[in-house]
């Protein structure tokens, strides 16, 4: 098992793909209470207007996928789907390094919005996507099932 001791030197940031999705997986089934499946994923390879990326991480002479990150980009907006960092790494600002790095993709696809939804209960993420810029738009109820979302937009 890693330790969050460990020294990370380096992030690379590259499309995701099917060798990445054990690694996906394992951050995936601890990060949400109702987790996508490997299928799912699978799915988003096969999307034509789906983007899937990772961040991987250097730590102990060893590269693994410490984040990432599936959206959609169609008609000047895109739609985050899915991000997440592996516990062992939050906090680190890897989440902050991959946002940037994907609103920076958008730009160059021409996006000029972008929406996801977040659960209420998520603090963490809310604050993430305010520093930003996004804005709280509207409540989507139920939107998990088991909890609310909240809608949110930022307008690049």
């Amino acid at each position: 098992m890693r330790s969050r001791d460990n020294i990370l030197s380096g992030h690379l940031v590259q499309p995701m793909d099917a060798e990445d999705l054990d690694e996906v997986m394992a951050i995936e089934t601890v990060s949400f209470p109702k987790p996508w499946t490997r299928s799912m994923f699978e799915g988003e390879f096969r999307n034509p207007v789906s983007s899937a990326y990772v961040l991987k991480v250097k730590v102990d002479e060893m590269e693994e996928v410490g984040a990432y990150i599936v959206f959609w980009v169609v008609h000047g907006e895109a739609h985050i789907l899915n991000i997440a960092v592996d516990p062992e790494y939050r906090g680190r600002g890897l989440a902050t390094r991959l946002l940037s790095m994907m609103l920076q993709i958008m730009k160059r696809k021409m996006v000029y919005e972008v929406f996801l939804e977040v659960r209420v209960s998520n603090d963490v993420a809310r604050e993430l996507y305010k520093k930003f810029g996004f804005r709280e738009a509207f409540i989507r109820k139920n939107y998990y099932g088991d909890e609310d979302a909240i809608v949110m937009i930022l307008d690049l």
